[in-house]
């Protein structure tokens, strides 16, 4: 009775999986690394395509990280309501376009949302109207040809499997065995139950970072984690240290990309930035990228479809206002 029936099962399933492995599963030698190494300096210089993970469907990050890697943790933060779970969805969905296979986790909303939310951006419908109005005879046209071009994508749910950290990482598991999943995606980290007796919330949310990147190395998939920001009223501009409940989140990612609507503060955007209009427009910031270094891009954001897309000119303001960014 002194732990939780679920951590015991887990941690039971974890250990009996073990049993079917051979004590070499895993072992490689520096010869084998950098075999691998030399296949990708070749085919580099032989200007085949640098994209060596799963393309996100945004040229500058796809461009700069390769797409999505296996064996990493992605963490996309923001403060509340600045669309990071519609982030994760573009992520997902431009995924699947291309053949990978994913899982979500979602602590707040069920499929019947998330899909609608998808067939909200194939078909350009606003999200609010295919959820509760009556769609017009056109809308009903164009809803049906783009439910019919998403509805084979491989994009998994697990309903039974939403609060908890350990049935979640269970799941993940199976859908690795039976699905061969690609990646998986947690939204999100600060409304998890962890079940770690005597611990902070910091170091529970610390716990599950690592739990999460070392089942994706583990696996060899992507696992997609969002987490909130604190807020700050004098200077919305996120930044890692303002990860809700542990700086050790961003210490277990592999990349950390911080999501900045001004819009929605009513504020310009930051250098490089300031020129930059800030309606209809988002900013990623890769605050942390193992191997790929710092970076910044502006995305273009349908608030109607929740849909972020990459931009091709940056709109520009004539006048800043009058009030910093920061």
């Amino acid at each position: 009775e002194e732990e939780d029936a679920e951590h015991v099962q887990a941690k039971a399933g974890k250990d009996l999986a073990s049993i079917y492995r051979r004590a070499s599963d895993g072992i490689s030698t520096l010869h084998d690394g950098l075999a691998n190494v030399h296949q990708i300096v070749n085919r580099n210089l032989a200007g085949e395509s640098s994209l060596t993970g799963t393309p996100t469907g945004f040229d500058k990050f796809d461009s700069r990280a390769g797409g999505l890697q296996k064996s990493h943790l992605l963490i996309i933060a923001a403060e509340q309501g600045m669309g990071k779970t519609a982030l994760l969805l573009c992520f997902l969905r431009n995924a699947a376009l291309s053949g990978s296979k994913s899982i979500i986790y979602s602590m707040e909303m069920r499929k019947e949302e998330i899909s609608a939310r998808l067939a909200s951006i194939e078909s350009k419908i606003p999200i609010n109207q295919i959820l509760y109005s009556k769609l017009q005879d056109h809308q009903v046209e164009y809803f049906d040809k783009a439910v019919g071009r998403i509805l084979d994508l491989p994009i998994y749910f697990d309903d039974n499997s939403t609060s908890n950290i350990d049935t979640i990482i269970e799941s993940i598991r199976y859908m690795k065995r039976v699905y061969d999943i690609d990646g998986a995606a947690v939204d999100y980290l600060q409304i998890l139950n962890v079940h770690m007796k005597g611990n902070s919330p910091e170091q529970q949310l610390a716990d599950v970072a690592r739990r999460l990147k070392d089942l994706a190395k583990e696996l060899d998939i992507w696992i997609i984690a969002l987490s909130q920001l604190s807020r700050d009223k004098d200077n919305p501009v996120p930044t890692e240290n303002r990860l809700r409940g542990s700086g050790q989140i961003a210490e277990a990612a592999d990349i950390v990309l911080l999501l900045y609507r001004p819009e929605k503060k009513g504020r310009n955007y930051p250098e490089p930035f300031a020129d930059v209009n800030p309606k209809g427009t988002a900013m990623i910031d890769i605050s942390k990228g193992r191997n790929i270094g710092e970076s910044k891009f502006i995305v273009k954001f349908d608030a109607s479809t929740t849909h972020f897309y990459d931009i091709d000119e940056l709109p520009k303001v004539e006048n800043a206002m009058e009030e910093a960014p920061y």
